[in-house]
C-alpha cells in the first residue's frame, strides 16, 4: 500500500495539484491489480490553510504524524509561502524521504524549497525555467543537473514548472503503476490536447481491461 502524503502550505497554486489528486482519489482508470493507496493531507500544524484560489482546508495530520518508507509518497504544491521558516520541518521530511527510497513530488515554488536544502544538487530537476532556482536559491549549486522541461523524473523525485502539472502527475502515476500503459497514454494525450479521440482511446482502453478480467 502507498501512502500519499499531501503537504499544504497556506496559498497552496490549487491547479497544480487536481490532475493528481482527483485520479488518485476517483481511481476511475485504475487497473484491476492496482495498488491500493491511502491519501493524506498534511500541514506544518493541524490548523486550517487558505489555497491560492481562496478555499479554506483543513490538514488530516501534521509533519510528526508522517511515516517514512519505501511506499510513501510526498508531494509538495507550489505556494507564495515557501519561505517561511515554518516550512523547514517538511523541506527536512523530503530529504528523509529521498534517502529511504522513498517519492517526492514537487513543482512551482516547492522546487526551491528542495534546493535551498541541497536536494537538487546533484540529482536531475526541473523548476520555473533556466534562472529561476538561481534568483530564488542564493546557494544553489544543482546547474549542471538543471533540465529545461516542464517536469523531470528521477528515480523517485520529481520536479516540475508551475505550468508543468499535467505532466507532473503522469510521471507519478506511471511510478505508481495504478494505470494500464496504454490508459496512462490516452489520458496524458487526451488533457494535454482536448481532441476527442483521445478521450474514446482512453474510455476503449479501460473497457478493454474490464473485458479481459470478466
Amino acid at each position: 500500500m502507498f501512502t500519499i502524503y499531501i503537504y499544504l502550505p497556506d496559498t497552496l497554486a490549487d491547479w497544480e495539484l487536481g490532475h493528481i489528486t482527483a485520479e488518485l482519489q476517483l481511481r476511475r482508470f485504475f487497473k484491476k491489480d492496482a495498488p491500493h493507496l491511502e491519501l493524506k493531507t498534511v500541514g506544518y500544524c493541524r490548523e486550517p490553510v487558505r489555497t491560492m484560489g481562496g478555499l479554506t482546508v483543513v490538514p488530516d495530520c501534521a509533519v510528526g504524524d508522517i511515516a517514512t518508507g519505501e511506499k510513501s509518497v510526498l508531494l509538495l504544491p507550489g505556494a507564495n509561502t515557501w519561505s517561511d521558516p515554518r516550512h523547514g520541518a517538511i523541506i527536512e521530511k523530503a530529504g528523509e524521504f529521498l534517502a529511504a527510497g522513498a517519492a517526492v513530488g514537487a513543482i512551482c515554488g516547492a522546487t526551491a524549497a528542495l534546493a535551498g536544502a541541497g536536494l537538487l544538487d546533484d540529482r536531475p530537476h526541473t523548476s520555473n525555467g533556466p534562472g529561476f532556482l538561481e534568483a530564488a536559491v542564493p546557494g544553489y549549486r544543482g546547474q549542471r543537473f538543471y533540465v529545461d522541461a516542464p517536469s523531470v523524473a528521477d528515480g523517485g523525485l520529481f520536479t516540475a514548472s508551475c505550468t508543468g502539472a499535467l505532466l507532473w502527475a503522469r510521471q507519478i502515476l506511471s511510478y505508481l503503476g495504478v494505470f494500464e500503459a496504454d490508459t496512462l497514454a490516452a489520458w496524458y494525450t487526451y488533457f494535454s490536447t482536448g481532441a476527442p479521440e483521445h478521450f474514446f482511446a482512453l474510455m476503449q482502453s479501460v473497457a478493454a481491461a474490464q473485458t479481459l478480467l470478466l
